[in-house]
């Protein structure tokens, strides 16, 4: 079986990316068109206007077939955003995830972001669990209705220790 490989995100993977979040999250969540329509509206406006030396977007492969994604945007100067992280159902519990994550908070960190910022919903607990694991902190939890569901979304932080030599989290 060939080797998990971590590549930058190129416009080509647009339609993959934009057509697994909308399938999964309609399977798994319910979520209805406008979801899928969110994810077209980030990645065009990465593909079009993104930083280079502050941003990138991760797809995780096993030879030509896709695994997963996650981003790392600009909130501000001092914050990074973490955007669009997903893994299709058959990478899931191989520690895919956590690879992903710490390659996008490698990235941030050593753009000189003092922290980064996530959204997400409280129904991805495998998600939650990694952001927790890895000391990230919520910082809100509200109940809402988005893409045709009653959805609780969360909020997190994670600040980054100038002291900390290994990964994040350890």
């Amino acid at each position: 079986m060939a080797q998990v490989q971590i590549r930058a995100f190129s416009a080509e993977d647009r339609d993959w990316l934009v057509e697994q979040h909308g399938v999964l999250y309609a399977q798994n969540e319910g979520f209805d068109a406008s979801f899928g329509t969110l994810v077209a509206e980030i990645i065009d406006a990465f593909l079009s206007a993104h930083d280079p030396h502050r941003e990138a977007g991760w797809i995780a492969q096993r030879g030509d077939v896709r695994l997963g994604s996650i981003f790392c945007v600009r909130l501000n100067e001092t914050t990074a955003k973490l955007r669009l992280f997903l893994l299709v159902p058959e990478a899931r519990g191989q520690g895919l995830g956590k690879q992903l994550l710490y390659t996008c908070m490698e990235f941030a960190e050593n753009r000189d972001y003092t922290g980064m910022q996530l959204w997400t919903h409280e129904s991805h607990h495998a998600a939650c669990a990694l952001y927790q694991s890895t000391g990230w902190k919520m910082i809100s939890s509200e109940p809402v209705h988005s893409f045709g569901q009653d959805l609780v979304e969360q909020s997190w932080i994670y600040r980054f220790d100038p002291l900390a030599i290994c990964e994040p989290g350890s």
